[in-house]
């Protein structure tokens, strides 16, 4: 990883915005910029960047840290941060207005002399986090595949009967087993009615007999989430059922095909939608086409109906309308893609052919 790189990236904006150093306090934003992993610890952004962590982390801070010298607190590592600002005679510091806390910006605007300016910026590191590089796709890469592998294993263990927690535990054992450092969200697996559920997140309700089943999972491998979804029936699928879930599918494969570099992330998104209202579903997609990935399991840009965000060479970005039906069932596909120079490419290599269970 090319830490430094990304730090000087990150001065330029800044001093565009004509702001002498950052408080970064967002752990993932602090893991992007300098490499440290651990639970606490604050980035001071300048042209002498410092890191900012207590005891518990010296050792780590020490191996893990590039492109920043070390410092250790014996208090709050923000304080800490807002008297490292005093002995720079920095005089405009900025804070991640959306990673702190009132009470936090509170302390540390008081920590800092009368004639320093805090200026209140969101969003700055995670623009730079939006664009890959290839060590990042890389990781990302194993992250999709190594989550791919447990899906077919998997449906061996999902019939009629069984606890929707059941088969999250199942498969968060694999992904242990396999290596993953853990789940990059709660584990979805949602039957029968509570399918028709967004974010149905595995619960003690027994799988039907007959119906779907949405499975909506992701993990950790080196720091870097994956993310997919399959909706697979049990028993034969009705008619009715079918034609639902071809018309989520092509609303999928729809918003694939839009991807592109220079596309928007509004027009990814209307082109699942003009789909699904081809087929008088529409009303029943309830949330955004897809999202970044990375560090963080979501990141921009966001692919709704509002963006704007320009598509770049280098995101990784999800697709995965779905449709719902209140009370009786619903269908979410979703899988992971790279946009690339010329268009896109899919990582998630799982099949998207409906899957019966008997």
């Amino acid at each position: 990883m090319d830490f430094r790189r990304r730090q000087k990236n990150l001065r330029e904006g800044l001093e565009r915005r004509k702001v002498d150093a950052l408080v970064v306090t967002h752990l993932p934003n602090v893991r992007y910029l300098c490499g440290f992993t651990g639970s606490s610890g604050v980035l001071l952004s300048t042209p002498r960047p410092v890191f900012i962590t207590d005891g518990r982390y010296a050792e780590q801070a020490s191996s893990q840290v590039e492109g920043a010298r070390v410092s250790i607190a014996k208090g709050s590592a923000l304080l800490a941060a807002a008297a490292a600002c005093m002995r720079m005679k920095i005089k405009r510091v900025a804070i991640e207005s959306e990673h702190l806390t009132v009470a936090q910006l509170d302390a540390f605007e008081k920590a800092l002399d009368k004639g320093v300016k805090v200026i209140r910026l969101a969003g700055v590191v995670e623009e730079l986090r939006m664009v890959k590089d290839a060590d990042e796709i890389e990781l990302l890469r194993n992250a999709v595949k190594l989550s791919s592998r447990f899906f077919n294993p998997l449906l061996k263990s999902i019939h009629g009967g069984i606890a929707e927690s059941a088969i999250a535990a199942k498969l968060e054992y694999m992904a242990r087993r396999a290596g993953a450092e853990g789940m990059s969200f709660e584990t979805i697996v949602a039957s029968g009615e509570r399918s028709a559920l967004p974010h149905g997140v595995a619960s003690a309700a027994k799988l039907p007999l007959a119906g779907f089943v949405v499975l909506d999972y992701g993990i950790v491998l080196d720091g870097y989430c994956s993310d997919m979804t399959r909706t697979v029936h049990l028993a034969k699928a009705s008619n009715e059922a079918r034609a639902l879930y071809g018309a989520v599918l092509e609303a999928q494969l729809a918003a694939i095909s839009a991807v592109r570099p220079g596309a928007t992330a509004r027009k990814v998104d209307n082109a699942a939608r003009q789909e699904l209202k081809r087929a008088k579903l529409d009303r029943f997609f309830t949330h955004s086409t897809g999202h970044g990935v990375g560090l963080e399991i979501h990141e921009q840009p966001r692919l709704g109906a509002r963006s704007d965000a320009v598509l770049r060479p280098g995101m990784v970005i999800t697709i995965e309308p779905g449709v719902y039906l209140p009370g009786q069932y619903g269908v979410r596909i979703e899988d992971m893609l790279l946009v690339t120079e010329k268009g896109y490419e899919v990582l998630t290599p799982v099949s998207k052919k409906l899957v019966e269970l008997n």
